[in-house]
């Protein structure tokens, strides 16, 4: 039995239940707190939206959320645990960067790989800063058909800390790309591919693109349900459908990537992104894509493989 992080203590991982893989409490891009221009948040304002939000998904069933905001864009595990003990929801938090275009990378383009790998073994063995809470998870991301220098180095340093504590890892793709390559990266570095998600698959509608990863062994995040300016939902659905109909249910995961509250400024919502977002909140799975799959004929074995089954595997094997 192995012992998970979460912001408010341990658990493991036959008490997770039914989990959402992949959303945010909070977020901020990189440079955000040097926007005076900006508005303000009000903490306690937050702290209700957000606790609202996990009450709703309590009420649906569920029982773990994992916000895999990276240290570098608005990551407020002090919050997290503020919401989780309001609602008795398990959030789970992750240590690692973002992306080079959209994190905050000055500093860490300087630092080599075992330095940072150092600091991701410190916040999931000792704790965050001086919180005492633990990242239960390691996340990485890679920007829109390359992975530059910087971003290669973070992988690798993901890569470290995970075979230094059995960590899982979870990714950032842009626009269903690059998946291939972060799997080539971390075999490179002797990561067990079992333990890692590719996040943000669905941006992708190739079952070529899917495939290739998914005999590599790994998950897949199907992971921005709602996000339809991004990319439709309706092909999301179609190739999740494909997948699961050749047998792949026991390596995918689903989520939204859902934003409670912004520092700073957030999205630009264009009247396009306004009207691409209309579902984009946590309970669009339960609402939404869950009834599409059993209307589509998926079965109830393979919507709990998805569910509760494929993360609680995620954080055992």
């Amino acid at each position: 039995m192995k012992t998970i992080n979460t912001v408010t203590g341990s658990t493991t991982p036959e008490k997770l239940g039914t989990t959402l893989m992949h959303e945010h409490l909070m977020i901020g891009w990189g440079g955000w707190e040097l926007d005076c221009t900006a508005p303000v948040v009000d903490r306690k304002s937050a702290l209700k939206v957000a606790t609202e939000r996990l009450k709703k998904l309590k009420d649906l069933g569920l029982g773990t959320f994992l916000d895999p905001c990276p240290m570098d864009i608005g990551r407020d595990v002090n919050f997290m645990a503020e919401v989780a003990s309001a609602t008795g929801v398990q959030v789970i938090c992750a240590t690692g960067l973002y992306k080079e275009d959209l994190g905050n990378t000055a500093y860490f383009k300087q630092r080599p790989v075992d330095e940072i790998a150092d600091l991701y073994v410190m916040e999931l063995t000792e704790g965050i800063g001086r919180t005492g809470i633990k990242a239960g998870v390691i996340k990485c991301a890679t920007g829109k058909d390359k992975i530059n220098e910087y971003e290669e180095k973070c992988l690798r340093a993901a890569a470290r800390a995970h075979k230094k504590t059995g960590a899982p890892i979870t990714t950032h793709t842009e626009e269903g790309t690059m998946g291939c390559e972060q799997l080539g990266i971390f075999k490179s570095e002797g990561v067990d591919l079992k333990r890692v998600v590719i996040g943000h698959s669905c941006g992708s509608s190739d079952l070529k693109y899917h495939t290739e990863m998914l005999d590599q062994g790994c998950f897949l995040g199907f992971d921005r349900f709602g996000l339809d300016f991004l990319h439709p939902d309706r092909l999301r659905m179609a190739a999740l459908i494909g997948l699961v109909g050749v047998g792949f249910e026991k390596q995918i995961v689903l989520s939204h990537d859902s934003v409670a509250c912004w520092l700073g400024r957030g999205l630009d919502l264009t009247p396009e992104i306004e009207a691409g977002i209309k579902n984009w909140e946590p309970t669009h799975i339960f609402r939404n894509i869950l009834p599409g799959l059993r209307k589509a004929g998926v079965g109830e074995e393979k919507i709990q493989a998805m569910m509760v089954d494929n993360p609680r595997r995620f954080f055992q094997e």
